[in-house]
């Protein structure tokens, strides 16, 4: 049978009553989801740290070897398109474990390429499953935790990053310390990108469709047994039979986001504000160890070198824990001014110091720059994905997190030519330029959506 109003009306109510009244497991879900952080990080980190290692190993050109550092963001770019769509056709679940199992597999095949070539190819496939499964689970967690909650939750995941990148420096630190040959170094610390993939597939295994993407698509009884299931509810104002529900066209959500005001400055703020704090990470901080090394500040030491941004990323993770806890208090608005206008003060700061060679204030500007990029990247995704409507929120989030990847594919492979033209202190006033367009939208543009409800 086909859609009727009053299935309509029924549909928007059960949407409403669910994400308002429950959470007795969504926090685990969004922790599950959170979790995939863990596997970009690693990922993201290692290459910038053994792309010293691939050189030496097979001297590639530097084209070549910035495509084998940016090749994850390149194919993130089309992961976050696609499986956003797919989210939303074919549903929530099938989506994350697809993208775990493909991540598997292909981050262990970086650890046996024969080339760099090779290596580009692979890493550019990972990057599919890894933009498809961020996209996916922030749909996952608005539509498993009430509002409030959720984006709390949705903001949490820079703190995710800081983990991950301890994590993976740590293990890098082990190796070098125990002289492990270098080729088996920079090969191991790929395909260990395995292994926290195949503990988030074993842990999610078990987890249900959303009932929100279910009721959107006409799947009545499956929702209430899901409902039912996790919150003991019924969802009496559904039909018990399942109804015809037409596919809403990809391209439909932009359409759909202009006809609000507020949902359409705060998803036009969500994809500026992804591409301003992708762009100061993927410049200043990507490149932080090679800024470290040749100013000076750590020597010519690559495990003094591996310390330090052990240091500043721990200290960085205090932001990302922090960032969420306030939000609630300052708003999703307050936290994006904040965030961009420390970025913005610190890479000036920073830029003034590599100019004039006071190295020792080098770090502590690092520092209070990642706490601030910690922060202003914190809702990036959330915002966009906490307006859209339930039936074209993967796309919403595939959409917004292309703003991400598509400067991070840029800057990574771009940034060491403009390091070379401009020097360190002209490369990082540059960069300046993206915090100080950060700040200008998160004053002018953003509305404040905090506890935000869409039907």
């Amino acid at each position: 049978m086909s859609l009727a109003m009053p299935y309509q009306s029924a549909m928007d109510g059960a949407v409403r009553h669910l994400v308002s009244n429950y959470n007795p497991k969504g926090n685990r879900i969004g922790w599950l989801m959170m979790s995939s952080i863990l596997v970009e990080a690693w990922d993201l980190y290692s290459i910038a740290f053994v792309l010293v290692f691939i050189r030496e190993q097979y001297h590639p050109d530097p084209l070549l070897l910035g495509l084998a550092a940016a090749g994850t963001q390149g194919g993130a770019l089309v992961g976050a398109l696609l499986g956003g769509w797919l989210s939303d056709k074919i549903g929530r679940r099938v989506m994350f474990l697809a993208t775990m199992v493909m991540f598997i597999v292909l981050a262990l095949l970086q650890a046996f390429v024969t080339s760099v070539g090779w290596l580009v190819v692979v890493r550019f496939l990972l990057g599919v499953p890894l933009g498809s499964d961020i996209s996916n689970g922030y749909t996952y967690i608005m539509e498993s935790m009430p509002k409030g909650k959720r984006e709390v939750m949705g903001n949490r995941w820079q703190f995710m990053f800081a983990v991950g990148e301890v994590l993976t420096l740590a293990v890098i630190a082990v190796f070098l310390v125990t002289n492990l040959d270098h080729e088996l170094l920079w090969r191991i610390t790929l395909g260990l990108g395995a292994v926290p993939a195949l503990v988030i597939l074993l842990m999610r295994h078990d987890l249900p469709e959303t009932a929100v993407w279910l009721i959107r698509h006409g799947r009545f009884r499956e929702a209430k047994q899901v409902s039912m299931d996790m919150y003991n509810d019924n969802l009496d104002m559904l039909p018990n039979e399942d109804i015809t529900v037409p596919k809403p066209r990809p391209t439909a959500f932009l359409a759909d986001i202009r006809r609000d005001p507020i949902r359409w400055r705060a998803t036009l703020y969500g994809w500026i504000a992804c591409f301003c704090q992708a762009s100061e990470f993927s410049t200043f901080a990507f490149y932080l160890p090679v800024l470290l090394l040749t100013v000076g500040v750590t020597a010519d030491n690559l495990v003094g070198t591996n310390l330090a941004l052990m240091g500043l990323y721990t200290f960085a993770g205090i932001a990302g824990w922090v960032g969420p806890l306030i939000t609630p208090r300052i708003g999703q608005r307050g936290i994006g001014i904040a965030g961009f206008g420390i970025v913005f003060v610190s890479l000036l700061v920073a830029a003034w110091a590599i100019y004039t060679g006071n190295r020792i204030v080098i770090p502590f500007a690092a520092a209070a720059m990642l706490w601030g990029h910690y922060w202003d990247a914190s809702n990036c995704m959330t915002i966009p994905t906490v307006v859209a409507r339930p039936e074209y929120r993967g796309t919403a989030s595939g959409f917004a997190y292309m703003f991400v990847k598509l400067p991070s594919f840029l800057a990574i492979f771009l940034f060491p030519s403009l390091f070379t033209a401009i020097g360190q202190a002209g490369a990082t006033l540059f960069v300046a330029i993206f915090p100080l367009v950060g700040l200008l939208a998160a004053i002018f543009i953003l509305p404040e959506i905090y506890g935000y409800e869409s039907d």
